[in-house]
């Protein structure tokens, strides 16, 4: 069965496909399509010429290698499928699941003549020793899961009617990107996948690297955080909750612990807020955005769109997948949803279900009114006719995501 293209990572990937000296580090939520990509790069080798026995795959969550746990038994895992001599493409997929692995991976990358790609669902894959010993010799490529216009694409691909509008975009706000989701066409079945995706992170990617004291707190407050994503939060408002209304007391220390879990594992991101006049991160008040809103519609019996969290996380996902920096912005004693950055451009950008009331109208321009440099600001509502105001460009949301939209060129 051909798999379907992820064409925004793979162009970014293919001036690195020959390179011996950079270890590609592909990262991502568990399930969101790393493995098919490193499968995509292959293929596009084999259409390239390169013989079959130069493609080393090994995928380290198969029943096969499952016992693989040691870098001595990943070593010798490799050696047995690796040619004696000539250039060789080594994959190697879940590499986190060996505890010492980076050892065995930069050793073939010492070699000279191996260009290695690895996979990780959580960010532990660079945050210890693999980062220490390379000292920049990898390139990250963080992975999202469907973006609406990969959905809507997929779906074409897989044979499937889609067409950009409300009723496709209300499917992909409620049941996410997941890919393999897409083959369940019944609620329960895409449910019961995505659960199961949750309960794999929390297994292997969470539990296995760090000591939860106390599971039911820690489902508590995940619930907590992935129930009021998109809101502002911290610490002293996770903690209060716990114990008003949860009746769990818990230290702010343990909570840090726990969200740094979440983080970590890619189930949820934090964005910080950063204040316009200052040019500086401020703590406090952050927002934090599901990976995929399949993760909320998983969790919850009541799976009734909110627009208001829904649409901010879905273009939140979109531009951070585009390459930005996203942050909550603080302008004045305004804030704006989110202040945008690519190298040293910046973008302000507030998002709406709706601007026909005039009252919300004059409340989503106002941190507008603030800003007194001349980057791009941008209103993205459902509004089917948007209007111009101010300087500012008013775009429709859904038509920006189904075509894949970017702020640097409209």
């Amino acid at each position: 069965m051909s798999l379907y293209p992820r064409e925004r990572y793979l162009k970014r990937l293919r001036p690195f496909f020959d390179d011996t000296d950079l270890i590609k580090v592909i990262t991502g939520i568990r399930r969101c399509g790393k493995s098919s990509l490193m499968s995509c790069v292959a293929d596009e080798l084999r259409q390239r010429g390169v013989a079959e026995r130069s493609i080393v795959f090994l995928n380290l969550d198969s029943r096969e290698l499952r016992k693989v746990t040691t870098p001595d038994a990943l070593d010798h895992a490799i050696e047995e499928r690796i040619p004696d001599s000539g250039f060789v493409y080594l994959f190697i997929d879940e590499v986190q699941n060996v505890n010492g692995f980076e050892t065995v991976v930069n050793a073939y990358r010492e070699d000279g003549r191996f260009s290695i790609f690895i996979t990780g669902s959580n960010s532990y894959l660079l945050s210890g020793e693999l980062a220490t010993k390379l000292t920049g010799r990898y390139v990250e490529l963080e992975m999202y899961t469907l973006s609406y216009c990969e959905y809507l694409s997929m779906m074409r691909f897989l044979g499937m009617r889609a067409e950009s509008g409300m009723a496709s975009f209300n499917d992909y706000l409620t049941y996410g990107g997941f890919p393999k989701a897409l083959e369940y066409d019944d609620p329960d079945a895409k449910a019961l996948y995505i659960q199961d995706v949750i309960r794999q992170i929390f297994e292997k990617d969470i539990t296995a690297h760090s000591r939860i004291t106390n599971r039911d707190t820690f489902e508590r407050m995940q619930s907590y955080l992935i129930n009021n994503y998109a809101s502002p939060t911290n610490l002293t408002h996770i903690a209060q909750y716990l114990q008003h209304s949860e009746h769990v007391s818990v230290k702010r220390e343990t909570l840090a612990k726990y969200v740094r879990m979440l983080e970590n594992a890619k189930i949820l991101y934090k964005c910080p807020r950063f204040d316009l006049r200052s040019r500086k991160s401020l703590r406090g008040g952050e927002k934090y955005y599901i990976a995929d809103p399949g993760v909320y519609f998983a969790r919850n019996v009541d799976t009734r769109l909110s627009y208001g969290p829904a649409l901010e996380n879905a273009l939140y996902l979109h531009l951070r997948s585009k390459g930005y920096e996203v942050s909550v912005g603080k302008i004045g004693k305004l804030e704006c949803d989110f202040i945008v950055r690519k190298r040293s451009r910046y973008a302000y950008v507030q998002v709406s279900m709706s601007v026909l009331d005039p009252q919300v109208e004059e409340r989503e321009y106002r941190p507008f009114t603030m800003i007194r440099d001349s980057y791009p600001r941008y209103l993205f509502t459902l509004d089917p006719l948007p209007l111009q105001r101010d300087g500012v460009r008013h775009l429709n949301l859904i038509e920006f995501l189904a075509n894949d939209g970017d702020l640097e060129s409209d």
